[in-house]
């Protein structure tokens, strides 16, 4: 498969969990799953979701403006809780709430009037769904599960699960049909196995209808990136990926978790994935009314005021340099002549590349533009010295992260090898 050109240089998106969970303040789907709220309860925040400020306008606005190039929205969690009418179920916001109407249209003409792509998460799993806990896993080696996604011993019925995975493949007919998504983000997909799904039926059929839509890695079959999930890779996966990271601890509103993630702590996380290649996407949580908590916007400013100063090392680019030639992550322009060197601490004496054979024409700070010293020490034959560069002054730092421009007289060349011994 070959991936549109547009996701890996995106760089930064937005993810949106946005549901009846937020009544209530509980975990997304999970609480109801685990236990920690019973069902009934669970379901009855359907008549306290109003979606009373709902502004998709406000949120592309705001997504667009912190230097984010697509935003992901949950259409249907694994509570099987539709934000649109989706066929075959009437456990939607649309008939089952005050909110009574389609949020996901309104999402989707306000992220492209602002340019952004157009992300749809979408759950295979609904543990709502009467016909979804049928049949059980199809490995073996799978534990038993739980009363909302596997039958009683000895009550599985093959034929009510092909009338599920018939109805819901239905549902993603109509997501594409009617959104045109560019990218569609599964989940879920744990539950049962590639065939017990029919992913290579599903998948051919998305691409039947839209080509040009990327899929995540959950759909296994038709997979055009990785997704891990809260945790950043110490090595990057191979190919492209995309890290889906929380701003707090949770995905969706919680009124009690105030855990939020410094705007340091973000443009670190960010550093990291894009220097390995990858893109950062970064989770709210809305309240039931479709407001972003205030503390979750401020830090999507901050993190956007730093990719606002430093644009050029990260939309666009490419992985940097592998660990041992600079002390932090980096970045590559497209055309192989620019490294980003990222310092999340001010250089005291300088800044050191190793390894680095293309010589160097001009150092500067991205954002200040001003130019700093650089010369080479040793190298021996074809064996290259150490690059070092001066050390940016207090006033051209960035309280985050400074970023050094290094302009090369020709496209990158790393030696890789152990010297001249």
């Amino acid at each position: 498969m070959t991936l549109q050109p547009w996701f890996s240089d995106a760089k930064f998106g937005i993810f949106i969990h946005y549901g009846i969970y937020a009544v209530d303040g509980v975990a997304e789907s999970w609480s109801m799953f685990t236990g920690e709220v019973p069902r009934e309860q669970y379901m009855k925040q359907l008549a306290g979701f109003t979606a009373a400020n709902y502004d998709p306008e406000a949120w592309a606005e705001l997504f667009a403006r912190v230097g984010a190039k697509y935003a992901v929205l949950t259409s249907k969690h694994h509570d099987g809780v539709a934000l649109w009418e989706a066929q075959h179920s009437d456990l939607n916001v649309i008939e089952q709430t005050p909110a009574g109407r389609d949020l996901v249209t309104p999402f989707t003409d306000a992220l492209r009037k602002r340019g952004l792509k157009v992300g749809l998460y979408f759950s295979h799993a609904d543990w709502s769904h009467p016909d979804y806990a049928t049949v059980k896993h199809g490995d073996p080696g799978k534990p038993a599960g739980n009363p909302l996604n596997t039958p009683p011993e000895g009550e599985e019925d093959p034929a009510r699960w092909e009338r599920f995975r018939s109805q819901y493949h239905d549902q993603v007919r109509d997501l594409i049909t009617r959104f045109r998504p560019d990218l569609l983000w599964f989940d879920g997909e744990w539950e049962r196995t590639d065939e017990q799904w029919g992913f290579q039926e599903l998948g051919d059929t998305i691409l039947a209808m839209n080509p040009q839509t990327v899929l995540n890695g959950r759909i296994r079959t038709h997979a055009d990136y990785a997704t891990p999930e809260l945790s950043l890779p110490v090595v990057a996966p191979d190919g492209p990926w995309e890290l889906c990271l929380t701003i707090n601890d949770a995905w969706g509103y919680r009124h009690a978790d105030t855990n939020h993630k410094s705007v340091g702590l973000l443009v670190r996380y960010l550093a990291e994935t894009v220097g390995m290649g990858g893109n950062l996407l970064l989770d709210v949580g809305p309240r039931e009314d479709g407001t972003i908590p205030q503390e979750q916007v401020e830090r999507l400013e901050g993190l956007g005021a730093w990719i606002a100063k430093h644009a050029d090392a990260v939309h666009g680019t490419r992985a940097g340099l592998p660990a041992g030639h600079h002390h932090g992550p980096s970045t590559l322009s497209a055309d192989g002549r620019t490294l980003y060197l990222i310092c999340f601490a001010v250089p005291r004496a300088g800044v050191a590349i190793k390894g680095l054979r293309t010589p160097i024409r001009r150092v500067s700070v991205l954002g200040s533009g001003t130019e700093l010293a650089h010369r080479v020490y040793g190298g021996f034959d074809e064996f290259p010295g150490l690059h070092w560069i001066e050390a940016p002054t207090a006033a051209d730092a960035d309280p985050h992260a400074t970023v050094l421009a290094v302009e090369l007289d020709g496209e990158l060349d790393l030696y890789r090898g152990m010297g001249h011994y």
